[in-house]
């Protein structure tokens, strides 16, 4: 497996500095929140695209893909009843699969609970099949740039459409294309009365991506969670794609975050006889 770190917690750093510090700490991968690099991924021309690309390279990272994706712009709203909203989310979708391709990132994980939420008075049958409709709508771009949506299960506080793991592996099933995969969010998971290990080995080979996370929202070490069983699970799995570090407490410190994580993560490992390279 392969560790990286989100960058939205390196708040005002500017894009290329994170790189260079994730590379010292010895991640392999960033994973990059948009709205951190501009309100609209349409207002990054193609060269700062490649600039960013270059930057990454240079720095001896990937880019593993992008996550939170519809913070901004406004106005977005996956599964809306109104037929130009869903289409303008559908369209920003496909600009945000076109800049993960360009950026050279594997994944596009889609999380965005406020703009997935079953409102008050909307049908839950109907709104399920527009959200499929709008992924499905999507998978062609996947595929022009050979990147993979991932649908993000998130606990019930957040939101309360895809709030398990089985809900988001149902789309998948439904939707039945090698670009649409799920993953698991060990925060999140920690909701679920499935252990969030369990969650890893049912996902099967649909997984793919990992976000380690505390319950307690911050990074792995920081609290109480089981990630020595997520890790033994994901080795057993051979699972071989990026496990990616994202709090939503960003104390104390970015710097402290990003290398104590690493470091227990990697520390689990060595117990279980692997080095995390």
């Amino acid at each position: 497996m392969k560790f990286a770190t989100c960058n939205e917690y390196f708040e005002n750093w500017p894009i290329e500095e994170i790189f260079a510090y994730a590379a010292e700490v010895g991640y392999q991968g960033v994973e990059i929140a948009p709205f951190t690099l501009a309100p609209s991924v349409e207002e990054i021309s193609a060269g700062r695209r490649r600039e960013i690309r270059r930057a990454a390279e240079a720095a001896g990272v990937e880019i593993a893909g992008l996550h939170w994706l519809l913070v901004s712009p406004a106005g977005l709203y996956i599964n809306h009843p109104d037929e130009g909203i869903r289409k303008k989310t559908r369209d920003y979708f496909e600009a945000l699969i076109r800049c993960c391709g360009d950026l050279g990132g594997q994944v596009v994980i889609i999380g965005s609970p406020k703009q997935r939420n079953v409102q008050e008075g909307w049908d839950y049958q109907q709104t399920w099949d527009r959200t499929r409709g709008v992924f499905e709508s999507c998978l062609k771009a996947a595929e022009e740039c050979e990147v993979y949506l991932c649908i993000e299960p998130l606990s019930p506080d957040q939101t309360n459409l895809f709030t398990t793991a089985a809900q988001a592996r149902q789309m998948v099933a439904q939707i039945n294309h090698p670009r649409f995969q799920t993953m698991v969010d060990v925060c999140s998971g920690s909701s679920e009365a499935v252990p969030v290990p369990q969650l890893l080995r049912d996902s099967g080979s649909h997984l793919y991506h990992v976000h380690v996370n505390d319950a307690n929202k911050r990074g792995p070490g920081f609290g109480q969670s089981d990630f020595v069983g997520v890790l033994k699970t994901l080795k057993e799995l051979n699972y071989g794609r990026y496990v990616s570090v994202e709090v939503f407490d960003f104390m104390p410190d970015p710097r402290t975050i990003a290398a104590a994580s690493l470091a227990y993560l990697r520390g689990v490992l060595a117990t279980l006889g692997a080095t995390g390279r």
